[in-house]
């Protein structure tokens, strides 16, 4: 393995090859209009889609540009966690998802060892090392550089190459991700090179799709696609994180519940609804201390929206609240839903 000075070195060089320019060749690659030079897009789409996508384990290291190589022992909100292998992910997730907004860590103990985006692997020693690999993982991600994760290439890939006079001089197959991140990371600035299309890959946009690319242009709008869907996907996590928190800290009614055009809020006006941090939520009469509370439990989550999913048992008028609800909007005051399976049925929560 690198030791971690050397992979710093090698990892920012990684970084700066794609984003400095060459004074030496434009972007005007002649009449071939599939002909690249190695600082053009289609070199860093590709060099990005195939670098080593550690993003699977954020929830232990948080950083997607690398994974933690097992295994490894962790103290996982004051609980001792050994990792021996990817089954044992579920005990760390299992014990972060325990409350919605208390403030989770996860302590590796070092030494522990990473594979990086680059497919170098490196042996953490100290926080030190950990801040400095962090550190390089940021710089990454706001030079626009990191792994492409929704697409994935299928092999082999033929590219051309050709001189600067755009005179065909060989072929090269990559047969694997890891060798085609090497081959356009070394590719060098005297030369130029072309896919050889028509290929294929897996993207992970709206849906998960195998689709053939017949040109740079398509593979670039496919990309632009998925990346703008992966924003959304981060945008409705965060929002998700506030709608918990916000959840949490508060007390709510139902104002509105209308089903085909019907309000029946007034079913539930003598009920406050309160969320629990352990995913728990009370339905308190507060007219009758003779009417049993309905026990219930909720859990948010989001995909490129956020979702509300309640479920109370024990009374038949909340039966109309099971539901998997979108949140259409919110604030700290008011929450919006709109069941997944029925549209004409809403829901309107209003902190007391």
């Amino acid at each position: 393995m690198k030791n971690l000075k050397l992979f710093t070195a090698l990892f920012l060089t990684s970084i700066l090859s794609l984003t400095s320019c060459q004074d030496e060749i434009d972007n005007e690659n002649g009449n071939n209009p599939n002909t690249n030079t190695a600082n053009s897009e289609t070199a860093k789409n590709l060099e990005r889609a195939s670098a080593y996508d550690g993003s699977f384990d954020d929830f232990l290291d948080d950083m997607s540009c690398a994974s933690v190589i097992l295994p490894v022992d962790a103290t996982v909100n004051g609980v001792q966690v050994s990792i021996i292998s990817q089954s044992d992910y579920q005990q760390v997730i299992d014990i972060l998802a325990q409350f919605n907004t208390d403030d989770d860590t996860v302590v590796l103990q070092f030494p522990f060892a990473v594979t990086l985006s680059n497919y170098t692997e490196v042996v953490i020693a100290s926080q030190s090392d950990y801040d400095e690999i962090i550190g390089a993982c940021e710089d990454l991600e706001a030079a626009g550089e990191s792994a492409i994760s929704c697409v994935t290439f299928d092999f082999p890939i033929t590219i051309l190459t050709y001189s600067l006079s755009l005179e065909q001089t060989g072929s090269v197959v990559v047969e694997t991700e890891q060798a085609l991140y090497t081959y356009m990371n070394d590719f060098g600035n005297d030369q130029l090179f072309a896919i050889n299309y028509p290929i294929t890959a897996t993207v992970e946009s709206s849906t998960t799709q195998s689709v053939a690319f017949n040109s740079d242009a398509e593979l670039q709008a496919a990309i632009t696609d998925c990346l703008g869907i992966e924003d959304l996907e981060t945008q409705a996590q965060n929002d998700a994180d506030e709608l918990e928190a916000i959840l949490v800290d508060g007390v709510f009614q139902v104002e509105t519940v209308i089903d085909a055009g019907i309000d029946t809020a007034i079913d539930f006006a003598e009920f406050t609804i309160d969320f629990a941090n352990d995913l728990s939520v009370v339905a308190d009469n507060v007219v009758s201390a003779t009417v049993q509370d309905v026990q219930g439990t909720y859990q948010v989550t989001s995909e490129t929206e956020v979702f509300l999913n309640l479920s109370f048992a024990g009374n038949a008028t909340f039966n109309l609240l099971n539901q998997n609800w979108t949140v259409t909007s919110f604030n700290s005051t008011s929450i919006s839903l709109q069941s997944t399976t029925n549209a004409a049925l809403t829901l309107v929560l209003t902190q007391i």
